[in-house]
């Protein structure tokens, strides 16, 4: 590829993030956050802010996942009359997840709100209609992405995730996980963050680089929800998407 070429791409590719950026909200300035063709920042091994104690998402301490021998739609069709916890008896619907189940990036929210509690989807509302605006300015498509939730059923007027509710639905993420080997994953909000870190870190401290975790980058971001009512945080989002980009790029030339 000659210079001229090369310098054309380079420019297409920062004008349609540009243009991205003002599509979310976010204005321009002189410093939009890291470069899209810069080495992804990746701490090195024992930086991570978490509780590293072997417990990770895949694991199941003391037991075998009930879930481990499950295809993805036997998993689907399990959780959907799911009765190990309590919410079984408040849900609409089971929002069990969405998009490509072999995607190199998945979304872990926390759990599902109203409209996704009646509609049987994750990330269908409001706030799902701002994450569908990130994934398309990270030029991706829902069907591109896997997504999902912690939590596959909705907690009573949208109150936090209790623990045991937690509990509950790991076996159906860490199987996912198992399931779609997602390379990148994006923890939104504090319960999808902490629960894929084994961190009890606030999300603003977690936040703004990658940690590895058996095998799989992930990138806590805050949560599409908390961007409804704190616009100034999406430039933060957008940064933290760049690096994503950034990171999916360099594993698609390393593959080449």
């Amino acid at each position: 590829m000659d210079a001229y070429t090369e310098l054309s791409r380079i420019a297409a590719t920062l004008r349609r993030r540009a243009e991205a950026q003002l599509a979310l909200g976010i204005p321009l300035s002189r410093s939009t956050g890291p470069s899209p063709f810069a080495q992804s920042s990746i701490p090195e091994e024992g930086s991570v802010a978490s509780d590293n104690s072997g417990q990770g998402f895949l694991n199941m301490p003391g037991e075998e996942n009930p879930f481990a021998s499950l295809a993805h739609e036997e998993l689907a069709q399990k959780a959907s009359g799911c009765t190990r916890c309590d919410l079984c008896h408040t849900r609409t619907n089971v929002a069990f997840g969405s998009g490509s189940p072999d995607a190199d990036l998945m979304f872990v929210g926390e759990a599902p709100d109203h409209d996704e509690d009646l509609q049987g989807l994750p990330f269908v509302g409001r706030a799902g209609q701002l994450l569908t605006k990130i994934i398309e300015a990270m030029q991706l498509t829902r069907d591109d992405v896997y997504i999902c939730n912690v939590l596959k059923c909705r907690p009573p007027e949208n109150r936090n995730p209790l623990v045991d509710e937690i509990e509950a639905c790991k076996p159906y993420l860490a199987r996912q996980i198992e399931l779609v080997k997602p390379r990148i994953i994006v923890g939104l909000g504090t319960f999808g963050a902490q629960f894929l870190l084994n961190s009890q870190e606030r999300i603003s401290r977690l936040r703004g680089r990658f940690h590895e975790r058996e095998g799989i980058q992930i990138m806590p971001t805050y949560h599409p929800a908390f961007l409804l009512r704190n616009a100034s945080s999406k430039r933060d989002v957008w940064e933290d998407m760049q690096l994503v980009m950034a990171e999916l790029e360099r594993l698609k030339t390393a593959d080449a």
